[in-house]
């Protein structure tokens, strides 16, 4: 389950060290760190980690398969998160360890600022593989924080992109060595940890209003 911790200025939420889905118990652990997070005064920065072979893998598909009732509730959790993340009144970086696929390389895209391991793991937008189309709030998310071909490439190609590949793509800000991810992560928040406040929480929402709009609409289709 998701654990924080702080490093100066810097907290690091680490979200597991296994597929790291999104289980409606393991939201609720994101969303209780992020509330720390968000009540602590002062200069503060945030970076998204994860521990082992994958930063998250997505939805939790065995979860929804045994409630099939909870789907529209469920995504509308999903979504939540999605729009929380991207309008923290601090800066975030997202620490790419390991893959990163379907939902969580939308949680990926609603930080601030990406770093990925250079030398494997891949971060992908699978679902024209898997058959599940995009829901508007996610696509208006992915092209929100993507270059145009890019978001075109990754949504409909299901494109696996490996950390240089993301980095030339603009996918992610920095590809580094894997010993280096979560280091420099903590470099580029803890550089950046003063402009947290209501200033840029509210820049972030007017930059992102079409997305906010998409992801918090709950009568728009769901899936």
């Amino acid at each position: 389950m998701p654990t924080l911790d702080r490093q100066g200025d810097v907290f690091v939420l680490d979200l597991g060290d296994g597929e790291n889905r999104f289980h409606p118990d393991w939201i609720a652990a994101v969303n209780a760190a992020l509330d720390e997070v968000e009540k602590t005064e002062g200069p503060r920065a945030l970076v998204t980690a994860a521990t082992g072979k994958f930063f998250s893998n997505g939805l939790d598909l065995d979860w929804l398969a045994a409630h099939p009732d909870q789907h529209v509730d469920y995504v509308v959790s999903v979504h939540a998160l999605l729009a929380r993340t991207l309008t923290l009144p601090l800066v975030t970086v997202a620490a790419l360890q390991g893959h990163t696929f379907a939902a969580g390389a939308m949680l990926s895209l609603a930080h601030d600022f990406r770093v990925m391991r250079a030398d494997r793991g891949f971060w992908c937008l699978p679902e024209a593989d898997i058959n599940i189309p995009f829901t508007p709030g996610m696509s208006a998310l992915i092209q929100a924080r993507l270059a145009p071909q890019t978001a075109h490439e990754a949504m409909v190609t299901a494109r696996r992109y490996g950390g240089h590949d993301a980095l030339a793509a603009g996918v992610v800000d920095h590809a580094v060595a894997a010993d280096a991810v979560r280091a420099t992560a903590v470099d580029v928040a803890a550089a950046l940890a003063a402009k947290a406040g209501s200033t840029v929480g509210t820049i972030k929402t007017r930059m992102y209003a079409p997305a906010l709009a998409a992801l918090t609409d709950t009568e728009a289709p769901l899936g």
